[in-house]
């Protein structure tokens, strides 16, 4: 059986339904912290059980009879979050699952100027020391924190960010699809994947304009200093280790570190990923 963790969020839940499509719902297994919120899913005969990654008891059961567990991060940053990705690492092993996926993000590495990027590489040097064989998705910068950042930029008409560089944004729906084929195919990647990246690495000069021809209304991009932008995000109710992280972002896309763009995941979707322009227009279509 096939267990994924976090099926009641937006990539878990979308591996699942794409896990549906290439098995039988009862090799599919889900962890869920609220197990009403995955009634839909045992309807269609998945095993929905609870568990949370700050309870290892409840885990062993979450994860019991598993032939791979694939692990998805939590949206978190910080030693609590690296400390919760082992007690789901360790229930993984107790549990007897013959191999341990979980979702990285490329530019993961201890020396990176972006937490989340520095705890997913302390995640990955647990997997390593766990005795699993583990694939670890190193996932494109997800294209829906594009559009978060965006604010009410589509309004106001002004986009204002700190410096960037380019970023491989990358949908949700096509690191779904990979995700699905990976754990169909077991074994097909040993440790940590290239990057699973969309098809263009774009800065927010680019989004701004992509934003302008999809709305129809001008949005200009404009270079915001990092401690004004940190100011205001705190003066917003931000915390200030929240500010600090999301400028993070910023500096890291600066350095590089998200530019790289891979054909890794067209290889695996067998087409071209899904365009930034197309989840921009899906989603602000939407709000």
């Amino acid at each position: 059986m096939i267990i994924v963790t976090g099926a009641n969020g937006q990539l878990g839940r979308q591996i699942v339904e794409r896990l549906l499509t290439r098995m039988p719902a009862h090799r599919v297994g889900v962890s869920v912290r609220d197990p009403q919120k995955a009634q839909a899913l045992a309807d269609r005969g998945v095993r929905v059980r609870q568990g949370s990654f700050t309870d290892a008891v409840g885990l062993a059961h979450a994860f019991e009879g598993a032939s791979q567990v694939f692990i998805v991060s939590v949206d978190e940053m910080g030693e609590g979050c690296v400390k919760q990705h082992r007690t789901a690492i360790e229930a993984a092993v107790a549990a007897g699952a013959r191999r341990i996926l979980y979702t990285s993000q490329m530019g993961a590495g201890p020396t990176s100027h972006f937490q989340a990027c520095r705890d997913h590489a302390a995640t990955e040097e647990a997997l390593r020391a766990c005795g699993v064989p583990f694939t670890s998705l190193r996932n494109g910068f997800y294209a829906s924190s594009a559009v978060r950042f965006l604010g009410h930029a589509a309004e106001s008409g002004r986009l204002a960010l700190p410096a960037d560089g380019p970023v491989a944004w990358t949908a949700h729906a096509d690191l779904a699809d990979a995700a699905a084929a990976i754990l169909a195919d077991e074994g097909r990647f040993d440790g940590p994947t290239p990057p699973l990246t969309g098809g263009h690495a774009l800065t927010f000069d680019d989004i701004a304009g992509i934003a302008t021809g999809t709305t129809g209304r001008s949005m200009t991009r404009t270079t915001v200093p990092d401690d004004e932008f940190r100011e205001q995000l705190v003066s917003q109710g931000a915390p200030a280790e929240l500010a600090d992280q999301l400028l993070g972002i910023f500096a890291a896309s600066r350095a590089g570190e998200f530019a790289t763009v891979d054909p890794t995941l067209a290889a695996l979707l067998g087409r071209e990923p899904i365009t930034l322009g197309a989840v921009l227009c899906e989603q602000l279509s939407e709000g």
